[in-house]
């Protein structure tokens, strides 16, 4: 990260979450200590109320910013947050990820799979144009520095079967059934 890029830490029903920001919108979200967090990691989506119970409210833990990036990385906390209690199914935050011209191109698409559904490798190489980019694809979702608001764990293997996260197979597993939960409340409601 740039000099000019600031940090928040906020605590989320996964663990922490590292937030960078500068002026020019949000760089990175990440678990800044995969290893460290492995035990919220771990829980089952059903284990959530006891899990989560040590870390409600979403809590904003530590903020190192100036007047010009306070506010977006204050907004992107609550974004979050409204994110895990199942408020918010997409977000609305400045993104300035560094990456190649393709890897924006991919980061862009994942951006497009909707709440509560996956997609394959090879259905977003399909989408970019080129059917047999998949693993070029699977490259690019892997570098996505921005988790959780480009939603990179919203990608399959083409036989439906869970493949990788930088936060941890059990994250994105808990992703998933949170989203999917959600987004069955909705739908019952409908």
């Amino acid at each position: 990260m740039s000099l000019n890029t600031h940090i928040a830490y906020c605590l989320s029903p996964l663990g922490a979450l590292e937030i960078h920001a500068s002026p020019a919108g949000l760089h990175a979200v990440h678990f800044p200590s995969v290893q460290q967090d492995r035990s919220l990691a771990g829980a089952r989506h059903a284990d959530l109320p006891a899990v989560s119970a040590a870390v409600e409210p979403f809590e904003l833990l530590n903020l190192r910013s100036d007047n010009a990036t306070e506010p977006l990385l204050k907004e992107a906390a609550n974004q979050l947050r409204q994110y895990f209690a199942g408020e918010r199914q997409t977000f609305e935050l400045p993104l300035a990820a560094a990456g190649t011209p393709f890897q924006q191109q991919v980061w862009q698409q994942l951006c497009q799979i909707p709440f509560g559904h996956t997609q394959s490798y090879g259905e977003l190489a399909q989408r970019l144009g080129n059917k047999n980019a998949m693993r070029a694809v699977g490259a690019a979702n892997g570098r996505n520095p921005i988790a959780i608001i480009v939603p990179c764990h919203r990608v399959i293997g083409a036989d439906g079967k869970l493949t990788g996260y930088a936060g941890g197979l059990n994250r994105k597993i808990w992703l998933l059934q949170h989203e999917q939960r959600i987004a069955s409340r909705i739908h019952s409601i409908i």
